[in-house]
C-alpha cells in the first residue's frame, strides 16, 4: 500500500540537541495555520520520498510522470520506465536525498554538538568561573585547552547517557499517552483541552526521565582526572538514576536537593522549550509557504525537506536561547551535593602535580527554585544566567553550516543529475 503522509505531527524527539531529556520538538498545530503545513512532517523520520512507495506491479510514483507511458510510449511496459545504464535516475537521487539530509542534522545534534553541549553545561554550573564565555570565541579556546591536556575523549564524555535518556524519554511518553486519555499527537484541529493535555504528557515525560537526567548530566560534566575507567559503564546513568530515585547507592551530602524540589522546574522547562519550538516552527513554515508558495516543487528535495529542517533549527535556537536562564537554574540545583568535580572553565593550568589541568568541585547550598534564581541575579548579575552561551551559539552555527554545506551539496548533484 502507498505510504501515506500523517496529518498531525508526533511527540518530543532531540532536537537536539543539547539537552537529552527534552530533545528535538516536534511542531505543534495552531489555529489559523494554512492547510498546506499538514503536508510537512518531522524532519527526522524518513520522509515520503518519490520513488520510495511499495507499488503493486502495474502502478506508477504520482511524481516525475513520463509522458510516454500515457500515450502508449515505450515507457507504458511495466508501469514503469527502466533507468538508463551508467545513469543515476533523478527519482532514485530524491529516494536517497532525505535520508541523507535527515541523517546529518540528527548526526550534528547528537555527535558533532556534544563538546559544545559539554562545555556549556560545566559553564553553567561552575559559578565560581571568572569567565561567563558569553561568545563563542573564548568557548572554543577553552574547548580546545581541555582537548589538548586531556584527550578528546574529554569533550565527549556523557554522549552514550545521552542517548539512553533519549530513549527512557520516548518510551515513557509512548507508555503514558497508551494508557491515559492524553494525547501524544495534536490533529490538524485541535481543541484547547488536546492542547493542555498534550503539554502536560510533555511535563509527566521530563518528570518520569528526571533521575536519569540527573545521572546524565553528572557524566556529562564529570571531569576526565577524576573518573574511575575501571568502575565506568554504559548503563552506569540508569544505575544511577534508580539509586537517587530510591534514595540507596553511595552517600551524597547533605546539601543534596530531593527530586521532589526538582519536578516543577524540569517539567516547566521540558514544557516552555517544546511549545516555544514548536511555535516558531509552525511560523516559520507558514512563512516560507506563503513566501515559497508559487516556486516550491514538491518533487525537489530542496524544496521538499530543507524547510523543515531549517524550521526546526531556527525553532530550536530561540527556544534554547530563551529558556537559558532556566537551565542554568535546573542543572545546578541537579548537581547540588552530588561531589562532582568538573574542569576549570576559565582555562587555568595548575602549576604542581606534572601539569595537570585545574578541577574545581560543585559546592553550591542553594535551598530551592526560587532561591537559585534570586542568588544568580544578586551574586552574578543578569549575565549570570548565561554562562556558557557561547558554546550555545557554536553549536548551532556548527549545525547551521553543516546543513548549509549538505544543501549545497545536493544542490550540484541534482544539477548534474539533469545534466546528464
Amino acid at each position: 500500500m502507498a505510504s501515506r503522509r500523517p496529518d498531525s505531527f508526533d511527540g518530543l524527539g532531540y532536537r537536539g540537541r543539547d539537552d537529552p531529556l527534552y530533545g528535538a520538538s516536534f511542531p505543534v498545530r495552531s489555529a489559523g495555520v494554512p492547510a498546506e503545513l499538514q503536508h510537512h512532517q518531522w524532519v527526522t523520520t524518513p520522509p515520503d520520498i518519490p520513488g520510495s512507495r511499495n507499488l503493486h506491479h502495474g502502478e506508477r510514483t504520482p511524481h516525475n510522470e513520463d509522458p510516454r507511458a500515457e500515450h502508449g510510449g515505450p515507457g507504458a511496459a511495466g508501469g514503469w520506465e527502466a533507468p538508463q545504464p551508467g545513469v543515476p535516475p533523478v527519482e532514485q537521487l530524491n529516494r536517497f536525498a532525505g535520508f541523507g539530509i535527515g541523517l546529518v542534522s540528527l548526526f550534528t545534534e547528537n555527535v558533532l554538538a556534544h563538546p559544545c553541549i559539554v562545555l556549556r553545561r560545566q559553564c553553567q554550573v561552575n559559578y565560581h568561573g571568572r569567565c561567563y564565555h558569553l561568545t563563542p570565541f573564548s568557548a572554543v579556546v577553552v574547548m580546545y585547552a581541555i582537548t589538548k591536556a586531556q584527550g578528546p575523549k574529554a569533550l565527549w564524555k556523557g554522549m552514550g547517557s545521552t542517548f539512553i535518556v533519549h530513549g527512557i524519554t520516548l518510551g515513557a511518553e509512548g507508555i503514558i499517552s497508551e494508557f491515559t486519555p492524553l494525547p501524544r499527537e495534536l490533529p490538524h484541529r485541535w481543541s484547547w483541552k488536546q492542547l493542555a493535555g498534550h503539554l502536560l504528557l510533555k511535563g509527566l515525560t521530563a518528570v518520569v526521565a528526571l533521575p536519569f537526567y540527573c545521572s546524565s548530566l553528572i557524566e556529562t560534566v564529570q571531569s576526565e582526572i577524576v573518573r574511575d575507567e575501571s568502575s565506568s559503564g554504559l548503563l552506569d546513568c540508569v544505575r544511577e538514576g534508580l539509586a537517587r530515585l530510591l534514595g540507596v547507592g553511595a552517600p551524597h551530602s547533605h546539601r543534596l536537593l530531593p527530586l521532589s524540589s526538582l519536578l516543577l522546574p524540569a517539567a516547566l522547562h521540558a514544557v516552555l522549550r517544546y511549545a516555544i519550538a514548536a511555535s516558531v516552527q509552525c511560523v516559520f513554515l507558514w512563512l516560507h509557504q506563503r513566501s515559497k508558495k508559487q516556486r516550491m516543487d514538491p518533487s525537489n528535495p530542496l524544496d521538499g525537506y530543507f524547510p523543515e529542517l531549517a524550521a526546526a533549527w531556527a525553532g530550536s535556537l530561540v527556544a534554547d536561547v530563551l529558556v537559558f536562564p532556566l537551565e542554568t537554574a535546573l542543572h545546578r540545583l541537579s548537581l547540588q551535593g552530588t561531589r562532582t568535580i568538573i574542569d576549570a572553565t576559565d582555562g587555568v593550568v595548575a602549576v604542581g602535580n606534572g601539569g595537570s589541568p585545574l578541577v574545581l568541585p560543585v559546592n553550591s547550598q542553594y535551598d530551592g527554585f526560587s532561591e537559585c534564581l534570586h542568588a544568580i541575579r544578586r551574586k552574578e548579575g543578569v549575565a549570570g544566567y548565561y554562562r556558557g552561551f557561547g558554546a550555545l551559539v557554536a553549536q548551532y552555527a556548527l549545525h547551521g553550516a553543516l546543513l548549509a554545506a549538505a544543501r549545497t551539496l545536493l544542490r550540484l548533484l541534482l544539477l548534474d543529475g539533469k545534466n546528464h
